[in-house]
């Protein structure tokens, strides 16, 4: 009698990641995303230039202000004679860091609230409510009434940069959870329904340990979806506030505040916007791409074509 090799079963996230292969752009987008995030957080340990640093000298100051590319600064430098690439790495942690910190409060929030909403019939009236209430209200313009109304305080309790990233990251967190929560909502409601959340119900399993146990692991799947949607989308909302000069102060780059920075010299310094502007596109549209990835490769009616 011959022995069968018998095959090691697959886990689940081996077929995920398998899934995921097949999407070409999401694959380029994880590529991209990867190489910036080693542009700004390792390629400061190789370009040591101090981004804020402004030559003493007033002559020396002036005459090295806009400087095209060059072999001692490969993306010229600003009307202050600060290099750019530096102040583009620095610009990056700082952007980058504002849509991860922001994209966990809004998905946190977002699921306390869809679950919520779904696992409990009479939280879901009331909490669907609020997020119409919240959907209603212009984005824009709360945001920037937050930042007029509490960056002072937080400025003087935390620093102006602590302050500030505080007050953006929290802005952003609770002002763009709407989408996460009605998609969490609808995936519990429909969880309820199967057969093993039903088997566990009838032996009086707590609901606290029913949605720890059988619901989140469930509805992990659009949550990632979310997640990574949702860095795109504080990331432009970061630029947009610094663009408009509510965001970080002057000499605390992000890539929204070297916009705002070079716009006044678009016309003689293009170059001034094209690289934050390069910068920005390339993450959002990178995140977005893995965004589209993930969901077909999470999603087990896509999983195997």
């Amino acid at each position: 009698m011959t022995d069968v090799a018998m095959e090691k079963p697959r886990s689940q996230w081996a077929d995920v990641w398998a899934q995921f292969k097949t999407h070409k752009g999401a694959l380029l987008g994880l590529v991209v995303f990867g190489l910036l995030i080693a542009f700004v957080f390792i390629g400061p340990l190789i370009w040591t230039k101090d981004p804020t640093y402004i030559n003493p000298n007033a002559a020396e100051m002036i005459k090295g202000r806009n400087k095209p590319p060059s072999l001692v600064s490969p993306l010229g430098t600003d009307q202050l004679g600060r290099d750019m690439l530096a102040r583009m790495m620095k610009g990056g942690q700082v952007s980058i860091a504002v849509g991860l910190v922001a994209m966990s409060i809004s998905i946190f929030l977002g699921t306390l609230i869809g679950v919520m909403a779904g696992y409990f019939k009479r939280l879901d009236g009331p909490l669907m409510r609020m997020t119409d209430l919240f959907l209603a209200l212009p984005l824009l313009p709360l945001l920037l009434v937050m930042v007029l109304l509490f960056r002072d305080p937080l400025s003087a309790a935390f620093g102006p940069e602590g302050g500030t990233f505080l007050l953006i990251v929290t802005a952003i967190g609770v002002t763009s959870w709407m989408q996460a929560a009605r998609v969490v909502r609808g995936e519990v409601l429909a969880l309820k329904e199967r057969e093993f959340v039903l088997a566990a119900r009838s032996i009086g399993t707590p609901s606290r340990r029913m949605i720890l146990r059988h619901i989140l692991p469930n509805v992990v799947s659009p949550i990632m979806v979310a997640a990574t949607l949702g860095i795109a989308s504080a990331i432009i909302t970061e630029s947009a506030l610094s663009f408009l000069g509510l965001g970080f102060p002057p000499d605390f780059p992000t890539w929204g505040r070297l916009l705002f920075d070079g716009a006044e010299y678009i016309q003689q310094y293009p170059q001034r916007v094209i690289w934050p502007g390069v910068a920005i596109s390339l993450t959002v549209l990178s995140v977005n791409y893995i965004g589209d990835g993930l969901r077909d490769a999470l999603d087990p009616r896509i999983r195997g074509r």
